[in-house]
């Protein structure tokens, strides 16, 4: 029997690449990239004490690392998913590998802490190109009885890489030091070419037009709103000042914190409207979203992008600062979330096309915000290491029961035509709310971190070393110990919240159309 006959997914799509026929070794080469640029979203976050100490710089620049990356992926997402049906989802996805593995060297020989924002932005960049491309092939590879295991490991593998991110980060940052977090992606990229150009297939392409009006407005409103968020405290919110600094880089204009904000919203809302008016091709069909559980994913996979960012950035800062663990010890104490989070995925992938995904999600919300209170709660000078890592099964459980359901919850009732605009408004979903989160916690530490200062000592706080050159604990005078735990812990905060939120969105999740291949609905 000819290989394009051997599975009717290829027939359906028109397609005679025989390796249409063969998906799995295709769907585990393009899961490999996409986990290496998922660790870089979080693999920066235990090496920002010892990048502050070898750069000189302070925690405010540093946090830009991370936001310049995030909105430098999160932008082209919505653009490229088409770009990949016009031009080829392989091309594509290959493009971006290559560009996202040469900024990886870039940021390791970065001399400065500006330099290392540029190649971030390039790296973000490729990590944009990848993305899209990965969901739409599931999409077109997979026939729609094998399509949730297909989306379980996709899931699986998101989880997993935001998990397995800071731990990686502390053994190299301990280890030949914080260049080689960006160091080892060379290897992991060359191979993951290899792999792509072998086993993934070429998929028949369709003809888009390009909505760039679209892409200035959400990228114009993407940056005022987290430059805005990120910075507030930095500019005293509601003065003008003539001084305008983004991470280190510094230019002279009569600016206003507030008056940022509101102009993003302001511009989010042209784009929005702006879509709704484009009869051509627009970047986001709002039509998506009368589909009810695409919407209600999409809402859900906001709040965890930006759960899983924000809860990082105090954890690691308490644990090194307060503790005084090393980047290993500080990684090594979210084990257990990686080990849940892996041995659970299987279970939940062979489950979720069986069961209603609602109760997975919304117990896997419910076990995230479990946990995340119960770790604030034990966030103190003197607390028990062995107690620290129980809390973190918990949200290891709720990561394990999130990202499958969700993404398959997204994708399930569309049709392979809007494959492409899907996944990439899904994933652009994901990447907002990340990027937002993380300049929320920026804003959230920094103001927590005052305030529990000038409780301590008096004052108004702002000499506190936080965002100095130190880079360890000794650097932390023991009589902050105590007021500096607990402003990490109330900034465990807003994870919390955004958890909650999950919840309450998660628990809108419908029937799919397809109500049959659901046996049992609890």
């Amino acid at each position: 029997m000819p290989a394009d006959q051997s599975s009717p997914a290829p027939r359906a799509l028109g397609a005679d690449d025989p390796r249409l026929a063969r998906p799995w070794p295709a769907l585990w080469s393009i899961v490999l990239g996409f986990f290496m640029i998922l660790v870089d979203t979080t693999i920066v976050t235990v090496a920002i004490p010892r990048m502050q100490a070898d750069l000189g710089t302070d925690l405010a620049s540093l946090l830009w690392v991370t936001s310049a990356y995030l909105l430098a992926y999160a932008v082209p997402l919505l653009i490229t998913g088409r770009l990949g049906d016009r031009l080829g989802m392989k091309t594509m996805y290959m493009a971006g590998l290559a560009v996202f593995t040469a900024a990886s060297l870039w940021c390791g020989l970065s001399g400065s802490v500006e330099m290392l924002i540029v190649a971030r932005v390039v790296q973000g960049l490729g990590a944009g190109m990848m993305t899209p491309q990965t969901m739409s092939m599931i999409t077109r590879m997979f026939a729609p009885k094998d399509r949730g295991q297909a989306l379980a490991l996709w899931g699986a593998t998101a989880g997993v890489a935001t998990l397995v991110g800071p731990i990686a980060g502390g053994l190299l940052v301990d280890g030949p030091g914080w260049e080689w977090i960006f160091f080892v992606n060379l290897p992991v990229g060359v191979i993951g070419l290899l792999l792509a150009a072998r086993n993934v297939p070429r998929f028949s392409r369709r003809v888009h037009s390009f909505d760039w009006f679209g892409v200035v407005l959400s990228a114009a409103g993407l940056f005022l709103l987290v430059f805005g968020i990120q910075e507030g405290n930095s500019y005293d919110w509601g003065q003008i000042t003539d001084s305008l600094q983004i991470g280190p880089l510094e230019t002279h204009l009569p600016i206003s914190v507030p008056g940022l904000i509101i102009a993003g919203i302001l511009v989010m809302a042209a784009f929005l409207v702006w879509q709704a008016l484009n009869r051509r091709e627009p970047l986001v069909p709002l039509s998506l979203f009368r589909d009810r559980n695409f919407c209600i994913a999409n809402i859900a996979i906001a709040m965890m992008g930006a759960t899983v960012l924000t809860l990082s950035f105090p954890i690691t800062l308490y644990f090194q600062r307060v503790l005084g663990m090393s980047p290993t010890e500080a990684a090594l104490m979210t084990a257990p979330m990686a080990v849940v989070s892996l041995v659970l995925a299987p279970v939940v992938g062979k489950n979720m096309t069986r069961y209603n995904p609602r109760w997975m999600a919304v117990g896997g919300f419910a076990s995230l915000a479990a946990g995340l209170v119960w770790l604030s709660a034990l966030m103190s000078p003197e607390a028990s290491i062995v107690l620290l890592l129980v809390p973190f099964v918990l949200v290891g459980l709720g990561n394990a029961l999130i990202w499958g359901p969700l993404s398959l919850t997204a994708t399930r009732n569309l049709p392979p035509s809007q494959a492409g605009a899907g996944s990439g408004v899904y994933n652009e979903t994901r990447q907002v709310g990340s990027v937002l989160g993380a300049a929320g916690i920026a804003t959230v530490m920094n103001d927590r971190i005052t305030a529990r200062i000038s409780e301590a000592v008096g004052g108004s706080g702002r000499a506190m070393p936080s965002g100095g050159e130190g880079s360890s604990s000794a650097d932390l005078p023991p009589l902050l110990y105590e007021p500096f735990a607990a402003a990490m812990a109330d900034a465990m905060l807003l994870p919390v919240a955004l958890s909650l939120v999950g919840v309450v969105a998660a628990f809108f999740i419908g029937r799919p159309v397809d109500t049959g291949a659901w046996a049992k609905d609890a």
